[in-house]
């Protein structure tokens, strides 16, 4: 589902944010994708989003290749940041309905499979109701459902939970794993918290400093004794990091992506 080879960017000033990273994701696997602040993560992320330009490297993103067909890729994947990207004013099913009409559909088309998948969700009885008066948890099932309209094969997932009660977060955990083991869905997700990749992942990929330096079930990484907190720091230390430099991950991106994703 994701195959990349080399894959590198390099941000003006001569910056290498990520540096040669390989990556094998196979179908229908949850994978989670690690590393701390300044690590390479979320420029990784966007480059296999089409939303940042590969400076280097090869890769093929849900069957199509990300440099010679983005618009092929956008078709076949969904993208959850980590603030959403929809107008808190509207409406939810209208934003929806909106949505799936950027790929395509025709509007009656698009009503319908807006009312299955906020069912999916357990949000029909809040069609109506705007972005803004709906709660944390509330909105980020919302946010899935946006990703997931158009019947993509690959979902991103960026930060999913973050900000969520626990409750809210152990909710938004069987709805993945339930995207995974009802649709066949792979999903590529990063998180910061180390017990939501123990609990979701199949397999983990740790990258530090541009480049991939661990990769396994988390079993495997944790080799049968200690947490994935305490292999996480083992492997990338303990010092801060600051954020590399590059272009924010704006809502504006996101949705110039959908918008080019759903041209014919």
């Amino acid at each position: 589902m994701i195959k990349t080879s080399a894959l590198s960017k390099t941000f003006p000033g001569g910056v290498e944010a990520v540096r040669s990273v390989d990556l094998v994701v196979e179908a229908g696997e949850i994978v989670g994708f690690l590393g701390p602040n300044g690590a390479g993560k979320t420029t990784t992320m966007r480059m296999l989003t089409t939303l940042v330009r590969p400076t280097g490297g090869t890769a093929t993103v849900a069957g199509h290749d990300l440099l010679a067909d983005p618009r092929g890729v956008r078709r076949r994947i969904g993208y959850v940041s980590q603030g959403g990207g929809t107008d808190l004013a509207n409406p939810v099913g209208e934003e929806l309905e909106l949505h799936a009409m950027l790929y395509g559909m025709r509007p009656a088309e698009a009503r319908d499979r807006v009312g299955r998948v906020l069912d999916r969700f357990g949000l029909t009885e809040l069609r109506e109701r705007p972005g803004g008066a709906l709660s944390g948890g509330q909105r980020r099932r919302f946010d899935l459902a946006f990703g997931l309209v158009h019947d993509p094969a690959l979902l991103f997932l960026d930060e999913p939970t973050t900000g969520l009660d626990p409750q809210s977060r152990a909710a938004l955990w069987d709805h993945v794993r339930s995207l995974r083991d009802r649709l066949g869905l792979t999903v590529f997700l990063t998180t910061h918290y180390l017990d939501e990749a123990d609990a979701l992942a199949d397999r983990l990929f740790v990258i530090d400093d541009g480049v991939i330096v661990a990769q396994g079930t988390p079993a495997e990484l944790k080799g049968g004794t200690g947490t994935l907190d305490d292999v996480f720091l083992s492997i990338t230390g303990r010092s801060l990091r600051d954020d590399p430099p590059g272009p924010p991950g704006t809502d504006g991106e996101r949705q110039a992506a959908h918008t080019a994703g759903g041209e014919r």
